[in-house]
């Protein structure tokens, strides 16, 4: 056991990281937001939570999208879960998801996200998505 483990009363140290509030508009706002710079993308901001490599790269991140704001359109390689926070996420397809709803995009989902209002969400890819090109 390594003394860090002994000092733990026998765990492993463990890298921690907690965002508190993130309910409330306060909470939101102490993330550190970067712009979300991609083709096809428009007024979203994205605060990176975590990333993994190979096998799977999957990741976890806070996203924010501006009033009127639009995502690209892509395909899912993975499950992607988002959870949103605030605001009105819109689908593509027409369905509008609210604050406490869990949406799961399955492998193989095509689709683009807008919004009218703005939103807050948490999203956890397992796998990259694939950027598709508009006709």
């Amino acid at each position: 056991m390594t003394d860090a483990a002994s000092r733990a009363g026998g765990h492993q140290e463990r890298t921690v990281t907690v965002l508190r509030n993130l309910h409330s508009a306060a909470g939101r706002e102490a993330v550190q937001w970067n712009i979300w710079t991609q083709p096809g993308r428009a007024g979203v901001d994205i605060a990176p939570l975590y990333a993994t490599d190979s096998p799977q790269p999957a990741t976890a991140f806070l996203v924010r999208f501006a009033p009127g704001a639009h995502g690209d359109l892509h395909e899912h390689l993975g499950y992607e879960l988002m959870f949103v926070l605030d605001g009105e996420m819109v689908n593509d397809n027409g369905d509008r998801y609210a604050p406490g709803d869990l949406i799961i995009e399955a492998p193989g989902s095509i689709h683009r996200i807008t919004t009218e209002t703005g939103f807050t969400a948490l999203g956890v890819r397992e796998a990259p998505t694939a950027p598709l090109a508009e006709n």
